[in-house]
């Protein structure tokens, strides 16, 4: 299984966590396999543990904060399929848009792409 958060990752999430008034890009997505969780992260705290970014639990109310790597690799050892880091990922624009797309969807979207859902427009 592949570590949450790479080396290379790590130092960049670090190097944009030492400069919070720019509006980043994601550098890392992680997701739950089996259900709708999403993070999109954007910078790391000094601490190592604290990360900022787009958190989707799955409830409709997307919403930039925080969250812990530590409880998220708790979390990830809980599934039958742990959480995975998504290799194929590339911010095409900054955390602030990625966050209004979501709030608008009610789920993390790529900006720009149909919001409607996989099962068609239901009430």
């Amino acid at each position: 299984m592949l570590p949450l958060i790479d080396a290379a990752t790590r130092e960049l999430l670090l190097t944009n966590g030492r400069d919070r008034e720019r509006d980043h890009y994601p550098l890392l997505k992680l997701f739950n396999p089996t259900g709708p969780a999403t993070w999109l992260i954007c910078a790391m705290d000094p601490d190592g543990d604290t990360l900022y970014g787009l958190c989707d639990l799955g409830f409709g109310e997307p919403e930039l904060g925080y969250v812990s790597l530590e409880e998220l690799k708790e979390v990830s050892a809980g599934l039958v399929i742990g959480l995975e880091r998504d290799l194929s990922f590339r911010a095409t624009l900054p955390i602030s848009a990625y966050a209004r797309a979501a709030r608008a969807a009610g789920r993390i979207v790529e900006p720009g792409q149909p919001t409607a859902s996989y099962y068609g427009n239901l009430p």
